[in-house]
């Protein structure tokens, strides 16, 4: 390997000089002959590239002269210099940690090893110290050798290169044994005396970097985990390379989301165990930092943040982090800065709760960090507009307080800049002086306006001005509290002064500049909108209340000023669209105001709505009368349109504001004679020049139609919703109509259709309105024209993504409408088309739910929140309607996807965030949609619950119900007759159980006669533990409350014993529960003795599993028995005392005494009560956590009292568990047994000897006593055998089986030990074995077994030999083997397991000498089975019977 060592020293230096004549001083062999060429055909190569040709002419030179007098000298050749020590080369060392960590394949990475191995070794074989600084100068060395320390330091090595070497099996079981040794590896490196580094930590980083490019994700997090789990227990040195480690690899490692997942186990909502390692480790790493350093990684650490586009969960719980490091002075403008880049960088994730919490934690993060001596309060609101307020920083928050409060503290420290701000004030430290400057430098005609037609101003430093403003009026509250309230208002009005001042002057001055009007308005809404408490009343708001009292106060001034500008022909550009949207959302403000406080005739609003609404009809009127349509006059009329729509929106809003009574009116008659989706012809060419100068505001022409035929239909949903009365139900009723719009009801539909098909999505949803109150009308007498809106209107919904913001609200009304009681009421009675296509679009909805998670909680809590309010307004036919869709319910009921990983993440994180309440700003800040599949199922278990079972139409609904969800548990069960734990088949069966046991109380003997045979049928399906359990809970409760069914229930037993082998425990288990059966039963000898006699026929039966079932209801009935002092059942005492006495004294420890107490300790036995537990938490949650569903199953009882769109029922108290069954851990008799060294591979702090590539799993131990009963057929042939038993019970593939059963066969072993006999009937296995199974005694011994059947060989003097490479292992060339051999074989993949490797006497590895790691387990198996009996001819000198044909 000389010239790997050369080729990479020759990288790190370009002059060859010394490496040559060392070269050429050493002994001569062939490997150095090689070494010699390759290293000058390497110079030439490169003299011919660059030019340096003269370097290995100097290099010659060099050589030369060690071997040639110099001229005048003695001719005597100069002694040998030592050559050049790789050892104390920093360059070498650093090629090598590159080779270990970053290289991209094995070969190098091995290469590496060997060089790092070789040089250990010299180091310990010349027995000199050596040193080798790093390149920095400072610091701990890179190498260093000293022969005191011997030790110490090939122990620290050793470890070292074992680590790197189990790295490469890639496995984490392979790795996880090892890890203890990396903390090994931390303690040897830093001094116990001064607590310096004693090996330099590129080394430890390198083992990290390694874990952190590995392909397999949980080895990647294995890696971060262990790496944030350092500070936890030791205090490391400071080192410049480890923090750098800590901003690049691992800072990049954190960015994949997978590793943020939950433990299995851990419940829902918990919270990311690495999230909170990191929190705790960035935590405890800065708070060690030296200062002047602290400030420079925080700064990098947060731009970092900055450099890639995080997921959402990462940069979450990063933030997070950050919030947490205690508060120093660390930051400056630049990571202020740094923080707004990553405000930036967390806008763009679409999960808006955790984008919003994240805003959170960056904001804390920057009261937490910042040096408010180094920033300006400029710089401050800079940065707080970067936050989105409507997701977190909103007012009234604990964030808000916060943030107020440090406000407070920081108030006069900030920095007072030498330079202008931004918006063209200087500054003061003062933040009460800093605002009133803000405000009045706001409110200054701005110097840059153009003339009138200049575009609205951005609304940027309206929202920053607004905030300043709340922000210094609540810090001046948190000073004053309880005494001085008038301060607050003298305050508030000091600061607002400029611009009220700027507002009363609107009505009376016509010449005031129109960007500042611009400004004041928009400053005025920003204020209101930014002053409204989040999470709680503004009514006992004082700032909220001086806010409106002030806005009040210049009402008229302000609506003049608006009235004139959208009458008097004063908007005439593109831009003054934008104008117009800022006017008529100032009206809608301050209409809201006035409607608080109390409406009163003749106030100022009420004197502008009615010219507003005369003069919008009057442009209107005039634009129809066949003017040339001129760019204003086109702008005129969208704007009368959109003021009108306004007026609409607002009196339909605010009944206080009705004008006119019912009786048709000018602006009725006028909207009702609208030519609607009337499309605005463009302006003429001259005019459009200027029309495509202004900026695309609103882009293209296109767009201001589509807002004009969605202000007329506005308008029309307000007419149609005043005058719904007067929709006929054909429009052959009505000859002459007043309102042609309302009485025309087809030609309005059929207008709808074509306004969806020509307006944008975000633009659709009055029309959605106005075909919700026509569609009901027209449904019998147009069904066709119905079914077409149904399909427009759909075809809209389809074509949206669920992350955009007006897809919520278009499916909101489109479900509305499609679902409206009436539809879904004359649509079931008629029963035509519309009908089935109403149930197509459910099965739509539903099917698009998969993708689009919160889909089908819209349709399901709508439907329930109707047929509710119709249940309680109409007697015995109120749920008629609901009863032919009950379908819905039924889907509802079973509803719930398994998602992918990574969406499953996301809805963890969610909750954990909800979870956190109030804590968290974002979840008062941002509405609490209920979009979780959970809310399904929880909108209609508690819609069922507030049925009423007397009531005749509910009655028949629900058993309805719960004939087709007997159905579809029979459906699913004959799609697949054997299904895995936690599959959609399992979860959709076991919500049919829950939702029958929630009905169950509303059964009566009647309806249970039809459906019990079903009910009992289903006990008799190979269920999954879960079902098993709801299952026999529901058979108790109806025998418990109609004891007439027990004949039925006898019935099941006498079933043929093939039909009831895997069901029969089911019926078992309801047995066991006949106390809480025959409570209500006076005589209940007659049924003790039925029970007793069918439970005996089954304590005998040779299946365990039925016997322990048996036993436990035997030992239950005849505890009854005994308690009632029943003694008639004669010749049955003795039998069942036997019996009893029998299993209770069974001795030993083996599994069946094991499995008798533990299903007697079985919750559904020792704790569970059918009648006391029956209750909505034990259905949905306890019972399915126990009987080990995934946590997806698990639906926690708040979740039930949350969900606050069906109402709590009466009966609210049976929702939660009265009993102890909730504190139960899960567990399960029937699982796999699991001994007393379960855990141990997690336990033990380091092993003893471990794999060098393959992982141990968790070992089982039986307890069973196994005598081997060898055949002795080959014996009888005369056929020689030996002492060798070979144990492959680890190994998975029949033809690696069947190999090593012909191996064996042939070199005369023992026994072959296998995990099931049953491999011997595969077709792969007989073809290879070639019948050697007939002639070789196998053995079955399961993998649980294998550690009670080692230590039973060990006592029979066996010597336990493993074939596997571990750190210990000895080479099979110099391996003895004793006679009495047992080979253990290990599994194809992961090898031995660690905990058998514990109990082998020995591992012996086969010798390789090529690239590739190990050999097939059947190769093996068969290298080690010759050299055994290779060993053993020779020793018998038996070499006439070894010669053996391979053929």
């Amino acid at each position: 390997m000389e010239w790997v060592l050369a080729e990479a020293l020759l990288s790190q230096s370009r002059d060859p000089r010394v490496l040559l004549g060392t070269l050429c001083r050493g002994e001569a062999s062939a490997e150095r002959v090689e070494t010699l060429r390759f290293l000058l055909q390497r110079l030439e190569d490169e003299g011919a590239r660059g030019g340096g040709a003269s370097a290995l002419r100097e290099a010659a030179r060099e050589v030369a002269a060690g071997y040639l007098p110099e001229p005048g000298a003695d001719c005597a050749p100069r002694a040998r210099e030592a050559g050049p020590d790789a050892r104390r080369c920093w360059q070498f060392w650093r090629t090598v940690q590159a080779g270990l960590a970053r290289a991209e394949d094995a070969l190098t990475r091995k290469r590496a090893r060997y060089l790092l191995q070789r040089a250990v070794e010299v180091s310990a074989e010349l027995g000199a110290d050596c040193t080798c600084a790093p390149q920095e100068r400072n610091g701990p060395s890179l190498f260093w050798w000293s022969e005191k320390r011997k030790d110490e330091l090939l122990k620290f090595w050793e470890n070292y290169i074992l680590i790197m070497e189990t790295l490469e099996g890639n496995q984490i079981h392979v790795i996880k044994p090892v890890l203890p040794k990396l903390n090994s590896l931390f303690e040897y490196a830093v001094s116990e005396e001064n607590g310096h580094w004693l090996f330099h930590p590129s080394w430890h980083i390198c083992i990290y970097k390694r874990m952190f490019e590995s392909e397999n994700k949980i080895l990647t997090k294995e890696g971060v985990i262990h790496f944030l789990e350092l500070y936890e227990a030791k205090v490391l040195p400071f080192s410049l390379e480890l923090s750098e480690f800590i901003i690049g690899p691992l800072m990049d490692a954190l960015s994949e989301s997978s590793l943020y997942s939950r433990s299995p186990g851990q419940p829902i909502g918990s919270g990311s165990p690495l999230g909170l390692k990191l929190q705790k480790f960035l935590v405890t790493y800065i708070s060690l930092l030296p200062e002047e350093i602290k400030s420079s990684f925080l700064l990098k650490f947060i731009q970092k943040m900055t450099s890639r586009h995080w997921c959402a969960v990462p940069i979450l719980f990063l933030s997070k982090a950050l919030a947490n490091v205690p508060r120093c002075k660390a930051l400056g403008i630049e990571g202020l800065l740094a923080l707004r880049d990553v405000l930036q960088c967390t806008m763009i994730t679409h999960q808006i709760l955790l984008r919003g919490a994240a805003q959170c934690y960056l904001l804390q993060t920057a009261m937490n960090l910042v040096d408010v001596e180094k920033v300006s309060l400029s710089d401050v609101s800079t940065f707080l507009m970067s936050l989105r307020q409507e997701e977190s920083l909103g007012r009234g928050t604990s964030l808000w307080t916060e943030l107020c409060d440090w406000l407070h503290v920081n108030e006069s420290c900030f920095r007072q800049p030498s330079t202008c701000s931004s918006i063209g004030l200087h500054e003061t430290s003062s933040l009460n002086a800093y605002v009133k400057n803000l405000v009045q430098e706001y409110i200054k005609s701005p110097a840059w306006e153009t003339g009138e037609n200049c575009f609205m101003p951005d609304w940027f430093e309206a929202r920053l001005v607004a905030m300043m403003v709340l922000l210094a009026v609540d810090v001046e509250g948190m000073k004053i509290q309880y005494s001085e309230k008038r301060r607050t208002q003298n305050v508030l009005r000091i600061f607002l002064d400029p611009l009220l001042d700027a507002l009363m002057k609107f009505g009376t001055n016509a010449y005031m500049p129109l960007l500042k009007t611009d400004r004041c308005l928009q400053l005025l809404v920003k204020l209101l909108h930014t002053c409204l408490l989040k999470g709680s009343s503004t009514q006992d708001d004082e700032v909220f209340t001086l806010l409106q009292n002030f806005v009040m106060s210049t009402t008229e001034s302000i609506s003049e000023f608006i009235l004139r500008r959208l009458t008097m022909n004063e908007l005439s550009s593109i831009s003054d669209l934008d104008r117009c949207h800022l006017y008529l959302m100032v009206l809608t403000e301050l209409i809201n105001i006035h409607v608080k406080v109390g409406w009163k005739r003749g106030n100022p609003i009420w004197r502008v709505i009615s010219p507003l609404k005369n003069a919008s009809i009057r442009h209107l009127q005039e634009m129809d009368s066949g003017q040339e349509p001129t760019l204003g006059r086109q702008i005129q009329r969208v704007i009368s349109m959109a003021a009108l729509a306004m007026v609409c929106e607002a009196i339909d809003q605010k009944p206080e504001l009705q004008l006119d009574s019912l009786d048709a009116g000018p602006m009725e008659r006028f909207l009702s004679s609208l030519q609607l989706n009337q499309t605005l012809q463009k302006p003429h060419t001259e005019e459009q020049s200027s029309f495509f100068e202004e900026p695309s505001s609103s882009q293209g022409w296109g767009k201001i139609v589509a807002q004009y035929i969605h202000d007329q239909w506005v308008c029309l949903s307000f007419l149609l919703k005043k005058y719904h009365t007067l929709i006929p139900a054909s429009e052959g009723e009505v000859r002459e109509p007043i309102l042609p719009a309302v009485q025309m009801p087809i030609r309005t539909l059929q207008s709808a259709l074509d306004a969806l098909a020509v307006l944008p999505s975000d633009q659709v949803l009055p029309v959605f309105h106005c075909m919700k109150i026509l569609v009901p009308k027209l449904l019998t007498s147009s069904e066709s024209l119905c079914i077409e809106s149904f399909d427009m209107a759909w075809k809209v919904i389809s074509s949206l993504s669920n992350t955009q913001l007006i897809f919520w609200s278009n499916l909101k009304a489109f479900v509305q409408f499609v679902f409206d009681t009436k539809v879904l009421t004359i649509a079931a009675k008629i029963k035509g088309q519309a009908y089935f296509k109403i149930k197509e679009i459910m099965y739509k909805i539903i099917e698009m739910s998969a993708i689009k998670t919160g889909v089908f909680n819209m349709l399901i809590s709508y439907c329930c929140r109707s047929w509710i309010v119709s249940a309680s307004n109409v007697s015995q036919e109120s749920l008629s309607s609901a009863k032919n869709y009950s379908e819905l319910v039924l889907e509802a009921c079973i509803f719930g996807t398994v998602f992918r990983r990574d969406q499953r993440l996301i809805q963890d994180v969610q909750t954990f965030i909800e979870n956190l309440g109030h804590d968290c700003a974002a979840n008062v800040v941002i509405e609490n949609t209920k979009r979780e599949d959970h809310y399904v199922r929880i909108c209609a278990v508690k819609f069922l619950c507030l049925l009423d079972g007397s009531n005749m139409s509910h009655k028949l609904f629900m058993e309805d119900l719960a004939i087709k969800l007997l159905d579809k548990d029979e459906l699913v069960s004959k799609s697949r007759t054997r299904y895995y734990v936690n599959s959609q088949q399992h979860r959709v069966k076991n919500r049919i159980w829950q939702t029958l046991l929630v009905l169950f109380p509303r059964f009566d003997q009647n309806f249970l006669n039809r459906i019990i045979d079903k009910i009992f049928q289903a006990g008799f399906i190979n269920n999954q533990a879960s079902i098993k359990y709801f299952i026999e809970w529901i058979i108790i409760l109806i025998l418990h409350k109609f004891p007439q069914f027990l004949p039925k229930f006898w019935d099941c037993f006498s079933y043929g014993e093939e039909n009831l082998k895997t069901s029969i425990c089911t019926f078992l288990s309801v047995l066991s529960h006949l106390d809480i059966i025959t409570q209500n039963i006076p005589e209940k000898k007659l049924i003790l003795k039925q029970a007793l006699i069918i439970v005996l026929q089954w304590c005998f039966n040779h299946n365990f599993s039925i016997r322990l079932y048996a036993l436990l209801a035997l030992k239950k009935i005849w505890g009854m028995c005994k308690t009632m002092h029943v003694e008639e059942f004669g010749a049955l005492t003795s039998v069942i005392e036997s019996s009893l006495n029998q299993v209770e004294n069974m001795h030993g420890a083996g599994n069946a005494k094991k499995n008798w107490q533990r299903i007697q300790e079985h919750f559904f036995f020792a704790t569970f009560h059918p009648l006391k537990d029956y209750c909505l938490e034990t259905i949905f949650y306890i019972l399915p956590r126990l009987s080990g569903l995934v946590e997806d199953e698990w639906i926690a009882i708040g979740k039930f009292t949350s969900f606050t769109d069906i109402p709590l029922d009466a009966g609210f108290q049976w929702y939660l568990s009265p009993t102890q069954l909730c504190e139960l851990k899960p567990g399960d008799w029937a699982q796999q047994d699991i001994g007393s060294n379960s855990g141990e591979a997690d336990n033990q702090s380091e092993w003893t000897d471990v794999q060098k590539k393959i992982i141990p799993w968790k070992n089982n131990v039986p307890d069973l006593d196994l005598e081997l009963v060898f055949q002795d057929r080959a014996a009888k042939l005369g056929k020689s055998i030996s002492r060798l038993i070979v144990v492959a019970s680890l190994i998975d593939k029949p033809t690696n089986l069947g190999g090593l059963c012909r191996t064996c066969e042939v070199f005369g072993a023992s026994v072959l030990i296998v995990g099931s006999l049953q491999c011997v009937q595969d077709k792969q296995f007989q073809h290879l074995s070639v019948s050697a199974e007939q002639w070789l005694p196998l053995v079955e011994v399961k993998p649980p077994q294998l550690v009670d059947y080692l230590q039973q060989k060990k006592a029979e003097g066996y010597t336990i030999i493993g074939v596997e490479q571990t750190a210990k292992s000895l080479d099979l060339t110099q391996y003895c083997f004793p006679e009495k051999s047992l080979l253990l074989l290990g599994n194809e993949r992961e090898g031995i397991p660690a905990n058998l490797i514990q109990q082998l006497d020995v591992c012996v590895e086969i010798p390789q000498q090529g690239i590739i790691r190990s050999l097939n387990v059947h190769v093996s198996g068969a290298l080690l089975i010759w050299e055994y009996t290779r060993q053993q001819l020779l020793k018998h000198g038996d070499t006439e019977s070894g010669r053996l044909s391979l053929i």
